[in-house]
């Protein structure tokens, strides 16, 4: 098979836009329960918002909108954490008929300008102070159109406050907001998102209205045991992401309750209290999840540690046997519910106690972890998308729950795997163009209108897809040998003592990789190994105790491939890849070329060394 499709059975209305999603509730749903905000971070006093309340404070503010000269079709920046505020401005903004351009709260002064001067953005909504100083920088780096700033965490007697712009919005009448938010269709403009892609300068993605709407219903199809109003999710992904503002869109349509984590140091407890019953997640975080577990079990006696590991092989086995579509033996099912009891039960209730589902994207979840996490009760959707394609354009079923891949298309989507392996999307959610960029489309969509992804993969007999790796990312070593470096790299980090790890080779005579230290997980990885465990990740990675427990991680792996394909030397990173230095996507992605230029020196001492092994590290 090397096409399938899913036909969309819900109808929309080509007239509307995403402000109709909301406008919908308010007949015979005003009172319904979309929202609950936290006032202080961590708290765990939760507050209800009702649909007729969220329009309410979108309304206010859209009207500030409009008494500050924002017309239809005008492009407005968002900067901030996640939060509720985020909601509220960001469909303020449509409902004053402009489009929301958000940028990371991490963003560099210069990434701040270059999204701001190509969309050519009138405003932005930031949401600190820090923020507002690193706009005017931007400002002095590039000539912008920006006119106005506005600061969501400002007092209310300041001038750039959201009070100050509701205040200035209360002589616009309701016709006037309303006639505003009529100006966009489904076929216009709703947000340019820039993508925090792994090479290149980002490119805006120009996303309409019929994108996240038609989408939206797409999943409330697919999906609708998790895409309804029974459901409470925690959204802690950053809002600027594809992603998180996909399902922030879904949820509203769907009626799903929606909590806020802005800081991830109190995700624990906020999944405590908020209880959820679904997650929005990337692969990285069930990692954290996972050695966090591990690391517990571990520190609390060997006796625990071994029950962990023995519950996890047996964990494992179970649910390796189910999706297998065969009943596990009396032994097996004994053997489960005692792992369950003594292992499983507990990470639920650390999870809030309901949550039964997982929505993951991103990047590749590990076969092993899913597994893992089906022990537990825990079901992960893994989805496949891009910001190309307004998140997912496929993504796991619950009735069809099948794990290694990333499910059939998304109703109104098509899948194809081209004769060199790419996957080439069509449907509903693939963005109308490039902002400002023709070369762009004419390099992303095949003449007869398919969009090139840039990733490689398959489709089952069963019309599932499976990501194999990423084309641009394929290494082809001197010898001439194909290696996809994600399968390798997703070993060496189910290791609590790795972060991150890259491999190299491409044109060259052997496969090595550059690993960091978790400086989370490290202090305790250190007392295992018998060594201080104030040691700094810098003072750690010069041990010879910490390079040998990471040459038997190369090692083991290196059992799960080919000898072409095998690590044959190492060398530990003493600082880890972050979003900050510039090595991550927001994602939590590998930014590869950067990788590559910031430690040219480091991969050439590898290449120049006499005899590559792995004890060279």
């Amino acid at each position: 098979m090397d096409e399938t499709s899913t036909e969309l059975t819900i109808e929309t209305d080509p007239q509307s836009n995403l402000t109709d999603l909301l406008e919908a509730k308010l007949p015979q749903h005003a009172e319904q329960v979309l929202f609950r905000v936290q006032d202080e971070p961590g708290s765990g006093t939760w507050r209800e918002v009702s649909a007729r309340e969220f329009r309410e404070e979108v309304i206010a503010l859209a009207r500030g909108l409009i008494a500050e000269g924002i017309e239809p079709g005008d492009r407005v920046g968002l900067m901030s954490r996640t939060r509720y505020e985020w909601a509220v401005a960001d469909f303020a903004i449509f409902y004053a008929g402009a489009v929301t351009v958000p940028i990371f709260e991490t963003s560099s002064p210069s990434q701040i300008a270059w999204n701001m001067s190509d969309s050519g953005a009138k405003a932005i909504i930031v949401e600190t102070s820090q923020h507002l100083a690193a706009v005017k920088r931007a400002a002095r780096h590039e000539e912008l159109a920006l006119r106005t700033v506005w600061q969501i965490d400002a007092d209310d007697q300041r001038p750039e406050s959201l009070a100050s712009l509701r205040a200035a919005g209360e002589g616009v009448s309701e016709e006037q907001v309303q006639a505003a938010r009529g100006a966009a269709g489904l076929e216009d403009t709703a947000t340019i998102i820039y993508t925090s892609g792994t090479t290149g300068r980002p490119k805006g993605c120009a996303l309409t209205h019929g994108n996240f709407v038609r989408l939206s219903a797409a999943v409330r199809q697919n999906v609708p045991e998790v895409a309804n109003e029974r459901n409470t999710t925690l959204l802690f992904l950053p809002l600027a992401h594809v992603f998180a503002r996909f399902i922030h869109v879904v949820a509203l349509d769907a009626g799903i309750t929606m909590g806020h984590s802005p800081d991830l140091k109190y995700l624990t407890q906020d999944i405590a209290s908020l209880s959820p019953d679904f997650l929005l997640v990337v692969p990285r975080v069930f990692e954290k999840i996972y050695n966090g577990a591990r690391s517990r079990a571990h520190d609390a006696s060997a006796v625990k540690g071994r029950i962990f590991d023995w519950a996890e092989r047996v964990g494992v086995a179970w649910s390796e046997t189910v999706m297998d579509g065969r009943r596990p033996s009396l032994a097996l099912r004994a053997q489960y519910a005692t792992a369950d009891r003594l292992v499983f039960a507990q990470l639920r209730r650390a999870l809030g106690g309901k949550v039964k589902w997982a929505v993951s994207g991103g990047g590749p979840l590990a076969v092993r972890l899913a597994h893992f996490f089906h022990a537990a009760h825990l079901k992960i959707l893994e989805g496949y998308g891009l910001t190309e394609t307004t998140a997912p354009a496929t993504v796991g079923t619950v009735q069809d729950f099948q794990i290694g891949t990333v499910g059939p298309p998304l109703p109104g989507t098509s899948v194809r795997i081209a004769a060199d392996g790419e996957v080439e999307l069509r449907g509903v959610g693939i963005m109308a163009h490039y902002w400002r960029n023709e070369k762009a489309d004419a390099e992303s969509f095949t003449e007869d209108g398919w969009f090139r992804t840039g990733d490689l993969g398959e489709l089952t007999e069963r019309g599932m897809l499976k990501i194999t790796g990423r084309k641009k990312e394929v290494i082809v070593t001197a010898g001439g040998k194909n290696v996809i470096p994600a399968t390798y790299e997703d070993l060496i980090r189910a290791s609590p003592l790795v972060s991150q790890c890259v491999v190299l080779g491409d044109g060259k005579p052997f496969i090595a990789a550059l690993i960091t230290l978790d400086e989370e997980t490290l202090p305790k990885e250190l007392g295992r190994l018998g060594l201080d465990p104030d040691l700094t990740a810098e003072q750690a990675a010069q041990t010879e105790e910490v390079r040998e427990a990471v040459q038997r991680l190369v090692d083991r792996a290196n059992e799960s491939v080919s000898r072409a394909e095998s690590v044959r030397a190492f060398r530990i990173i003493p600082r880890d890849f972050t979003e900050e230095s510039g090595h991550l996507t927001p994602s939590m992605k590998i930014r590869r070329p950067q990788v590559m230029r910031d430690y040219q020196d480091v991969i050439e001492e590898i290449y120049s060394s006499p005899k590559p092994t792995g004890n060279d590290a």
